[in-house]
């Protein structure tokens, strides 16, 4: 077996579970901080809204700086400091005694994060040309996979075993990654012993930073729309449901519908973009997208809603491969790592407030309201990509002899 699938396969097992560690806590964290003593429910939504909010808000700092540490150190180095970190910090917040704890430990998560964004580097860069959609396709399946299981695995965790387990069993998992990467990942790094050069000079350099810039916001609005509806699904499906039973299970169906579509199909689309290129697979998944958000407000019943979110994911599952895709062949390897940061930067940005946005345009203009915003903002940024990137890289492709993206400084 090649080298880059056999990392490809550790690094979706860690990814998988760096994606399960981040999202689990949001199901049980009002009740563990009840459990530590805060009752007043004002208090419990407050704190609940800080310590998840919070992971995100650093995880976006901080990821460009573990960027820049994976090109100048390796990536391997930045698996391993992710992986052993995350494994003490989650299993050490079934220890806390008190929310400001927690709250800290919940900061300093979102400082060691970095572990999918080393990964996607190593990844990128040592997949053959011809492979990489479908290579980037597969380890997108992980986080998305680790998205939808969190909550259900935090969840069942706690009714099974309790709340604190499920903080220990995501430290073990952790380890686990940690153990794996350390003996089956392999990296051929060369350090570059040149003088480090700020992020302004990088941008200097870098010869299609608009395509990249771009690239970024495309991540941010594709995190902003995936979770837009997350704060509002319950109140959602209980207009639409006559039957007011297993509401709380309805909208975890409906809300996975998506992720599990991306799943199926993100693979088949990273393997698309491979042979016509990531560009076209772009453009077109983010026009389905921003149109199937619109006959999500006019649904009369809960599995509408379902099937529409079903499709909704194989649509938006050719993004983020696209997305990595087309950064790592405009990207120059040297300088892999903190574009990867950035991108990574901007989905915990849109992760963020796609759960903001949801609720204040739910609460302000009303429900059906977040679904039409947000395919307008879609539907805009189909627009931007078409002028900014397919437009541009048809260019550069038919100048290039070879009819292939060679566009590294």
């Amino acid at each position: 077996m090649k080298l880059w699938k056999k990392n490809l396969y550790v690094c979706w097992f860690g990814t998988l579970v760096t994606a399960i560690g981040m999202s689990q806590i949001a199901p049980i964290m009002p009740l563990y901080i009840r459990q530590l003593g805060i009752q007043n429910i004002s208090a419990i939504e407050q704190i609940s809204g800080i310590a998840f909010g919070a992971t995100f808000i650093v995880s976006a700092i901080f990821s460009p700086i573990w960027g820049y540490a994976a090109d100048k150190f390796g990536r391997k180095p930045m698996l391993l400091r992710a992986s052993l970190g995350m494994a003490i910090v989650i299993g050490s917040m079934g220890l806390a005694q008190n929310v400001y704890q927690l709250i800290g430990l919940r900061i300093l998560q979102g400082v060691i994060t970095g572990y999918t964004t080393a990964c996607i580097t190593l990844i990128a860069t040592q997949t053959e040309r011809e492979h990489a959609g479908w290579a980037l396709g597969v380890l997108s399946t992980a986080s998305v996979t680790g998205s939808l299981l969190g909550p259900l695995f935090g969840g069942y965790m706690d009714e099974i075993l309790g709340l604190k387990f499920a903080f220990f069993l995501t430290g073990g998992l952790m380890l686990v990654a940690f153990i794996a990467t350390l003996l089956f990942v392999k990296e051929e790094f060369v350090r570059e012993e040149k003088k480090v050069l700020s992020m302004k000079e990088v941008w200097n350099q870098l010869p299609n930073s608009g395509l990249i810039v771009t690239m970024f916001v495309t991540s941010f609005v594709l995190q902003l729309a995936y979770y837009s509806i997350e704060p509002i699904i319950t109140v959602y499906i209980t207009q639409l449901s006559t039957n007011m039973t297993h509401i709380a299970f309805i909208s975890g169906m409906v809300f996975s519908a998506s992720g599990l579509a991306s799943i199926i199909a993100a693979p088949r689309l990273g393997k698309l973009s491979d042979k016509i290129g990531p560009q076209k697979v772009m453009l077109v998944a983010l026009i389905v997208a921003g149109v199937l958000f619109i006959p999500q407000a006019f649904v009369k019943n809960p599995w509408q809603l379902m099937a529409l979110r079903f499709l909704l994911g194989f649509a938006t599952a050719g993004l983020a491969p696209s997305i990595n895709t087309l950064l790592k062949k405009i990207t120059p390897d040297v300088l892999t790592g903190r574009i990867f940061g950035f991108n990574m930067s901007a989905f915990y940005l849109g992760t963020f407030a796609g759960s903001v946005f949801g609720g204040q345009i739910a609460a302000r203009l009303g429900l059906t309201y977040v679904f039409f915003i947000t395919s307008g903002l879609l539907l805009s940024n189909a627009i931007w990509v078409y002028f900014k990137v397919y437009k541009k890289v048809n260019v550069l492709q038919n100048q290039n002899k070879r009819g292939k993206l060679e566009w590294k400084i």
